[in-house]
């Protein structure tokens, strides 16, 4: 699991920040605290999450979403101190989500699929042939994200899950902005060729 791109040193400091003082710089838009926060805690959340999850693709697509609330939301916490905890329930919520998501797939996916009429448009029914098509575009689409090297999934998500432009990532992350829409280009790329099968 990577820290999102912010970098891989916190300024050359040993003294150990706390968790108040850790929130309170993230939340001040600090990503080298954020990078901290990142090292100190996204093993447990990991750990925390493939428990819950029993799948590490889906465990880190969570610990990254945790990650992203904590660098945009931070700000919101009432009582900096409580960080972990706040962390933790994040990822619990996630995981959570995550489950019930599995349970409801199979129905989802059969509600919004196109019905087909009879000739004499008297009756209508699902194919069951395409729903089990979708649901195996849905699972092709996940490894698809879940396969995408690090660097280019967290430009990915930032973009299309944040809706940041290429010049807030390149702020967010520290890159360039030529270097951020290359890892966008080449993650829509591979992404666009992993389910060219599924259009």
């Amino acid at each position: 699991l990577t820290a999102m791109g912010w970098g891989s040193s916190y300024s050359g400091r040993v003294v150990e920040l706390t968790d108040a003082v850790l929130a309170q710089r993230v939340a001040a838009g600090d990503a080298n605290a954020f990078e901290h926060l990142v090292r100190r805690y996204s093993r447990e959340l990991l750990g925390l999450a493939v428990r819950m999850l029993e799948d590490r693709a889906e465990a880190e697509d969570v610990v990254q979403d945790v990650l992203l609330t904590a660098w945009q939301r931070s700000a919101e916490l009432s009582d900096p101190a409580a960080l972990r905890a706040w962390l933790f329930q994040v990822a619990r919520r996630r995981c959570l989500m995550v489950l019930r998501s599995r349970r409801s797939r199979r129905t989802e996916l059969v509600a919004v699929l196109p019905e087909r009429s009879t000739t004499l448009g008297e009756s209508r029914h699902i194919d069951p042939q395409r729903a089990a098509e979708a649901g195996a575009g849905v699972r092709a689409l996940g490894r698809a994200l879940a396969g995408l090297p690090a660097r280019q999934r967290d430009v990915w998500l930032l973009a299309e899950v944040a809706g940041l432009s290429s010049d807030e990532i390149s702020v967010r992350i520290g890159a360039g902005e030529s270097a951020v829409r290359g890892r966008l280009c080449r993650a829509r790329t591979k992404l666009a060729g992993a389910m060219r099968s599924w259009r």
